[in-house]
This record gives C-alpha cells, sequence and structure tokens, in this order.
C-alpha cells in the first residue's frame, strides 16, 4: 500500500519528520480541494446559473466548501489508506466531508446568530446584504437566514453525489452507507440537543461530552475515519482501532474548542459559548469544581435575564478561578496520550499510524478548529 503518496512522494525521513509531514498533508488537502472546487463548479452551471446574480451565490458556495484545515477529508483519506491505494477516486470520496462540513458550518451560524464565519460576514449576512443592496422587497434579514438554509441543504445533497460520483466502485460505497447515514443523523441530532443545551439545565459532564460527541467529534473524526476505512474494506482489527482513536481525538477536539468558546485564542475572541449559555464541558467543570460561593455567583450570571460584556468577563473568571482551564488541559492530554497508545500498538502501516499520531496532536492545539 503506497501511503506515501497524496499526488507526490514525500518520505517524511528525508526532510524532517515534521517537514515531511506537512508537505504530505498539504499535498492531501491541496488534492481534495481542487476535487472539490472542480465539483462544486459543475454543480454551480447546472443548478445556480439562472439565479439573479448567480456569480455571487456560486462564489459564496464556492468558498464555504473549499476554506478551512481540511480535518475531515484527510481523516477519511487516511481511513482509506488503510487497505486501499492512493488515488483521485479517493480524494474525491475524501472531499464529501468537506461539503457535509460546509453544510453543518453555514447552518450553525444560522442557528447560533453567528455574523462572522473565519473572518468573513457569515453566509446569512452576506446573503441578507445582496438581498437589501437590490432593493428586493421583504425582509432581507429573513431572506438570510432562510436562503442560507437551502444553500446549506444544497451543500448536503451535493456532498452525498461527491461520494457517489468518485468514481469509486459501488460494492465500496455499499459498505460505507450506513456509516454515512449514521453520521448524518448523530449531526442533525447533535445540533438539535445544542439548541436545547443550556447552563441553566444543570447537565452532567457525560451528558454534555455525549452532545460534543455528536454534534462535532463523531463527524470530525470518527466517523470520517471509519468510512474511509469501510470503503477502502479494511479489516475489522484496524477498524475498531480507528473507531477507538476516533472517539479519543474527537472528545479531545470538541474540550479544545469549548476552551476556545469560553476563553479564546490570540486570534480569536472568546466568551461565545457563555453569551449563548451553553452548557459546554468546560461551563460544567466549572460548575462541578467550584466552591459553594463561587457556584452561587457562576448560577446568578447564567440564571441572568440579561448578560453584558462585563458580565461575561466575570462570568470567565469565575471559571479560571475553579481551575476548570487547567482539568480540561488534563482531559484533553489524556485523550490524546491514549489514542496515541492505541494506533502505537495497531496493526498498520508505520507512516499511517504516524500520520494518525501527528493528526492527533494538530486538530486539538490551541487554535486548532
Amino acid at each position: 500500500m503506497g501511503a506515501n503518496a497524496a499526488g507526490s512522494e514525500t518520505d517524511p525521513s528525508a526532510v524532517g519528520r515534521r517537514v515531511g509531514l506537512d508537505g504530505w498533508l498539504d499535498g492531501v488537502r491541496d488534492r481534495v480541494a481542487e476535487h472539490v472546487r472542480e465539483f462544486v463548479r459543475a454543480r454551480c452551471v447546472c443548478h445556480v446559473r439562472a439565479l439573479p446574480d448567480s456569480d455571487f451565490v456560486a462564489d459564496l458556495l464556492a468558498e464555504f466548501s473549499t476554506g478551512g484545515k481540511y480535518l475531515r477529508s484527510t481523516f477519511t483519506y487516511l481511513g482509506w489508506l488503510s487497505a486501499g491505494e492512493p488515488g483521485d477516486s479517493a480524494l474525491r470520496a475524501a472531499g464529501s466531508a468537506e461539503l457535509l462540513h460546509a453544510f453543518a458550518l453555514v447552518q450553525d451560524d444560522v442557528m447560533d446568530g453567528s455574523l462572522v464565519r473565519r473572518g468573513r460576514p457569515a453566509a446569512h449576512v452576506r446573503l441578507a446584504d445582496w438581498h437589501r443592496t437590490r432593493g428586493l422587497s421583504g425582509s432581507s434579514e429573513w431572506f438570510g437566514t432562510s436562503s442560507a438554509v437551502l444553500l446549506g441543504d444544497l451543500l448536503l445533497v451535493w456532498a452525498e453525489q461527491l461520494l457517489r460520483e468518485s468514481g469509486l466502485a459501488a460494492s465500496a460505497l455499499d459498505r460505507a452507507w450506513p456509516a454515512y447515514d449514521q453520521m448524518r443523523s448523530e449531526l442533525a441530532m447533535g445540533q438539535f440537543a445544542d439548541l436545547v443545551n443550556d447552563a441553566r439545565r444543570l447537565p452532567g459532564l457525560e451528558d454534555v461530552l455525549a452532545v460534543a460527541r455528536s454534534k462535532s467529534g463523531n463527524y470530525t473524526v470518527k466517523r470520517p475515519l471509519e468510512i474511509g476505512a469501510l470503503l477502502a474494506g479494511c479489516d475489522a482489527e484496524v477498524l475498531d482501532v480507528f473507531r477507538r482513536y476516533g472517539t479519543l481525538v474527537g472528545e479531545a477536539f470538541q474540550l479544545r474548542d469549548d476552551l476556545i468558546g469560553v476563553f479564546g485564542t490570540p486570534r480569536e475572541p472568546g466568551g461565545a459559548d457563555l453569551w449563548d449559555r451553553k452548557a459546554t464541558t468546560v461551563v460544567v467543570l466549572a460548575r462541578d469544581l467550584a466552591s459553594p460561593v463561587v457556584r452561587e455567583r457562576m448560577s446568578e450570571l447564567f440564571s441572568a435575564a440579561e448578560l453584558d460584556a462585563s458580565a461575561v468577563e466575570r462570568w470567565r473568571d469565575l471559571i479560571a478561578s475553579t481551575g476548570a482551564r487547567d482539568r480540561a488541559e488534563e482531559l484533553i492530554a489524556d485523550r490524546v496520550s491514549e489514542a496515541l497508545r492505541v494506533v502505537s500498538s495497531a496493526p498498520m502501516e508505520p507512516f499511517l499510524g504516524e500520520v494518525l499520531a501527528d493528526m492527533a496532536i494538530r486538530c486539538t492545539e490551541d487554535g486548532t478548529r
């Protein structure tokens, strides 16, 4: 199995381990991105060209479907390499995960009322502005919300179409469809659970982690790896390793995301989850670790009729005072460490294990989303 190829022959030992992995991963990302761009461009010609200002809608769809770090498609391709040969059909199949992710981002921004995505206005905001500048009748905000939902649905349809038309054999696709359907169902119900995930309900940590697995962790790591492996027809032992690794790294990924949602990063302000009063892992850990006095103060904040910036800042300081941030970091480190152990003892080609170990660290680092 030529796992060292993704359009190029990159040998990590020849150029330094990390540099070599960077080059290999960049190669996978670039090839997947090109396949996704070509597919979206062709679909837009078929379905978008009749719209007024079709270039605007086509560009918006292309931007949201080809941005980001390509974690999900990379994990899908790594799953494939467990038993399959490198090739464009597998890379196109992996690209399906990016269109599914684009669907989730567009609709997640609508549900959360997020105004910005990847440093630019969110899709529903830009669609509302487009409606406003054209002087169309009705509410521009309602148009933006409604049209973003529809374009998100289109991306969801295209995600399956890209997988189906990837060029992989029907027998390979048949092996993967049940897991693909499971992933989409988990994502939808995880998003629904997140809508009612309110800090005032005081859920337990295990309940919050279950929501996190469905909403983000599973469809970021576990299911893409599993789907890629099923497409390739890998053996049951390796598939079990992928599932255990995927659960661990997916949880660590969501824990990192929850830390960012409270404390932010040097490039991204924190506090969004507090404004939304979400019962994330960090919020629940803080409640469980807090003294009675601090717990009462936090209870007053997440029960307040309204929050302002100073209240959110006080809440964040209270969370930090409980040690929840350090505890979340410990939980991340524990899960990554166990995932590395699982991979190190797995019966797979060394290069594949090396990339999986590296990805476990990359996608749980501070600032990786």
